[in-house]
């Protein structure tokens, strides 16, 4: 069941749309997110939303998600680019509707990050996040910060679980993968020998095939036809004929010897 489910999730045409589709729903809701709370949210008083738990908090964030990495705005910028073009380029070729929502997060989040790091104060490419969730003890964030942590660990428990992107020879060349090699020659069958030299098979004969056995008739007698017959029988027959004549001349003496006058 498991392998079927798998096949089934990582089949079909790549899924460009949805990916774009992803990305752009969470980039559009942290914009206008975003801009909501820099319009009605003031730094100075949050807004409590369930008791002090959770609250609406305003601040101006130079760092990475959560409020981490707040000296490496220059090289967040870059890796947020990077990141970006990643996605882009292998996100197209994907297969696994899984897959596409991990990247689609986390493509999502980083656009929505990195369009305040290029448009927002103090400058380009140096510019401050906007984050307002608060929730306990935990660092203040936003939804495009949401985005890349879920779409993160989503991708964390699919490679756990081993499910195919698409290939990962497709995902790196864009080719699909070459499809293991099969022998489908078969062995000579056991009673064919292989092609003499005119090229026609010959049958092979198992050893003791011309042997004959204890209980097998006599071989039959020569044909008469065969050359050289007709000479050993002229032979044979001149042998009877001498026989016969000396027979009679046997007969012959012993008559005349005892037809002789008597004394």
């Amino acid at each position: 069941m498991a392998n079927h489910t798998t096949e089934a999730q990582t089949s079909g045409p790549p899924r460009r749309t949805l990916l774009f589709g992803i990305a752009a729903t969470v980039l559009i809701l942290d914009i206008i997110t975003k801009v909501a709370a820099v319009a009605y949210l003031d730094p100075r008083q949050p807004v409590s939303i369930i008791g002090d738990v959770v609250t609406l908090r305003l601040i101006r964030n130079p760092g990475a998600a959560f409020s981490m990495a707040t000296g490496m705005t220059w090289l967040l910028t870059i890796l947020a680019v990077v990141v970006t073009i990643v996605v882009i380029r292998i996100g197209g070729r994907l297969r696994s509707r899984w897959w596409v929502l991990g990247l689609g997060l986390v493509l999502g989040g980083a656009l929505g990050n990195l369009i305040d790091r290029i448009f927002r104060s103090p400058g380009p490419m140096r510019g401050h996040v906007v984050d307002f969730f608060s929730v306990g003890w935990f660092p203040i964030f936003n939804i495009a910060d949401s985005a890349v942590v879920c779409g993160a660990i989503l991708i964390v428990a699919l490679n756990i679980f081993n499910v195919d992107p698409g290939g990962p020879a497709e995902l790196l060349t864009g080719r699909p993968a070459k499809p293991a090699s099969t022998d489908t020659t078969t062995a000579p069958d056991s009673a064919t020998d292989l092609p003499t030299d005119g090229g026609t098979p010959t049958s092979a004969e198992p050893p003791g095939a011309g042997a004959s056995s204890p209980g097998d008739p006599p071989d039959a007698a020569p044909d008469s036809s065969a050359p050289g017959s007709s000479a050993l029988d002229s032979a044979g027959t001149a042998t009877s004929g001498a026989t016969a004549a000396g027979e009679a001349t046997s007969s012959a003496s012993t008559e005349g010897s005892g037809s002789g006058p008597r004394t």
